[in-house]
């Protein structure tokens, strides 16, 4: 799992609040390689839905913020290309860009939708194109859309056939993954994690 993360890929969730969507947005997440997504909220009421979903994910990341303009200003400052989910005359088929450069997928609420904020911050405008009387996919399928092609992409340019995660880093991750209580325990008493042989097993506690 730790081998195919992509951590140049990730999702952003404006508003989004249903426990179903976020459970499902987070799985397709998981699937494609993403290990941190992050949440935007405006309401108390979503914030919380936001915390428990987090919460309830074993193998993802979610940070949450309280305003558009702060993952932005995190995601553009790591040199991350943001696309925002809409449908607006100008958008581009969410298929003509190039998903194998850092990118951040901005995603909006059930009803409304990306917010204007959202739009305004953000670099491309894109689209699934819809065939029949419906405007739009609910919010966690037309998620797992565009992250597909995005996997699809990044998989013909060979960038799941090796790790793309730093040696120290990865390591780190496969601990806390494998023994979750007690790297929880040596994070309280600053203590270093102790090695791990070939096949995840602990060679010694200091």
């Amino acid at each position: 799992m730790l081998h195919n993360r992509q951590p140049d890929l990730t999702v952003v969730m404006d508003n989004v609040n249903k426990a179903h969507n976020l459970s499902a947005i987070i799985r397709s997440c998981d699937s494609v390689g993403i290990e941190t997504i992050h949440a935007v909220s405006y309401r108390t009421s979503i914030y919380t839905e936001q915390k428990a979903a987090a919460g309830s994910s074993k193998w993802i990341t979610m940070k949450l913020y309280p305003d558009i303009e702060s993952v932005y200003a995190k995601l553009s400052g790591s040199g991350m290309q943001i696309l925002v989910a809409t449908n607006s005359n100008a958008c581009l088929d969410f298929r003509a860009v190039d998903y194998t450069i850092p990118t951040a997928l901005v995603v909006g609420a059930e009803w409304d939708g990306v917010s204007q904020e959202a739009i305004k911050g953000a670099d491309i405008d894109i689209t699934i194109p819809m065939l029949g009387m419906g405007e739009s996919l609910n919010v966690s399928v037309a998620t797992a859309v565009v992250l597909f092609e995005a996997q699809r992409q990044r998989s013909l340019k060979g960038m799941y056939h090796q790790p793309r995660i730093g040696k120290e880093s990865l390591e780190k991750k496969l601990f806390e993954l494998a023994y979750p209580r007690l790297s929880r325990e040596l994070r309280e008493k600053e203590s270093p994690y102790p090695p791990l042989d070939e096949e995840g097993r602990i060679i010694s506690i200091a």
